[in-house]
């Protein structure tokens, strides 16, 4: 069989989707005239602006009518007759769209509850394999046994857009984490900061829009005049453009974590109460990771992180040191 067009769905988070970009450079290198569309959740799209090998981008508006959303986007993709859909998303509600897709391969993770109506199924366990090769699993018997680099394609207005922030060797910091025990503390980063003094012409504080007052309180704390706080002033692919040229790019185990393995640059990534060996390091050349030094009993404390920490001390986090990051750039 030669599939003539596939559907990748991958409705969870902004990582998740940069991840499964794996994907569709392995699809296209073997299959470079059929047709990859990718479905995502509404707010993420912006990832996949422009992506040269992938026809169109999909959108759930899960926040509202999200059932109502569902149903609709299920009549659609049933219109499209895809050969494939690959499901990478592990949840029920993915399960419903691949199930009724229409498609004659039907692929996804035993995970999703509805996995038993698939074509095909395969395990998703934690143990030391990247989660890209992890979604690499899923379309093997399609392609070959050597899973693809997640990668993100900024255009030349993203460039041009940032290259007024280009001038010298500047770092990016991306501070901030959905998760409260992922992030490391803003104190460490004002440390850091503090550290760095002049080295470089200038730091650059990434985030969402909703990022920019923590942002804001490190700058201003930093009393570094270097330090340039722009959380939600850029898109996705406008801060990859910026992070790929940056002489470090220090993140948490994030999202802005996969985009610069996307972009290839030189990333240094904190791990707090998550660990490596889940399968989310970094995948960039010039890659770091810090962690604490000391063994903590209760780290890691599960999969995800959490709102607080489960004991209430957040070790993982502040036995962490800035020179322990100052260090990855001596």
């Amino acid at each position: 069989m030669h599939p003539r067009s596939f559907l990748i769905i991958q409705t969870a988070f902004i990582g998740d989707v940069v991840l499964a970009t794996g994907l569709i450079e392995k699809l296209h290198q073997h299959y470079p005239e059929s047709k990859i569309d990718f479905l995502l959740r509404k707010g993420n799209e912006g990832l996949l602006v422009g992506h040269p090998f992938v026809r169109e981008v999909l959108i759930w508006d899960k926040k509202q009518s999200k059932i109502k959303n569902l149903f609709m986007l299920i009549r659609c993709i049933r219109t499209k007759r895809y050969n494939v859909v690959v499901n990478v998303h592990r949840f029920a509600s993915s399960g419903m769209i691949t199930v009724f897709s229409g498609a004659e391969i039907k692929i996804g993770f035993s995970k999703n509850p509805l996995s038993f109506l698939f074509t095909q199924r395969l395990a998703h366990s934690i143990n030391n394999i990247h989660e890209a090769a992890r979604n690499h699993k899923l379309i093997e018997k399609l392609t070959d046994s050597q899973y693809a680099n997640p990668k993100l394609y900024p255009s030349q207005n993203d460039f041009e857009k940032v290259n007024l922030f280009k001038k010298g060797k500047y770092i990016c910091l991306a501070p901030t984490s959905v998760w409260f025990t992922k992030q490391l503390p803003a104190e460490k980063w004002i440390d850091l900061l503090v550290l760095l003094r002049d080295r470089y012409a200038h730091y650059y504080l990434l985030g969402a829009p909703g990022d920019f007052n923590t942002c804001e309180s490190i700058r201003l704390a930093s009393a570094n005049e270097n330090v340039i706080n722009l959380a939600g002033k850029l898109s996705f692919l406008e801060s990859a453009a910026l992070m790929k040229d940056a002489e470090m790019n220090f993140v948490n185990d994030s999202a802005p974590m996969h985009i610069a393995s996307a972009m290839n640059a030189p990333v240094t990534a904190v791990f707090c109460s998550t660990v490596p060996a889940f399968g989310f390091g970094p995948l960039s050349k010039q890659s770091f990771i810090v962690e604490t030094n000391e063994k903590l009993v209760c780290r890691p404390c599960g999969l995800h992180g959490y709102k607080d920490c489960p004991k209430g001390h957040f070790k993982c986090a502040y036995t962490i040191t800035a020179e322990q990051l100052m260090s990855v750039l001596k």
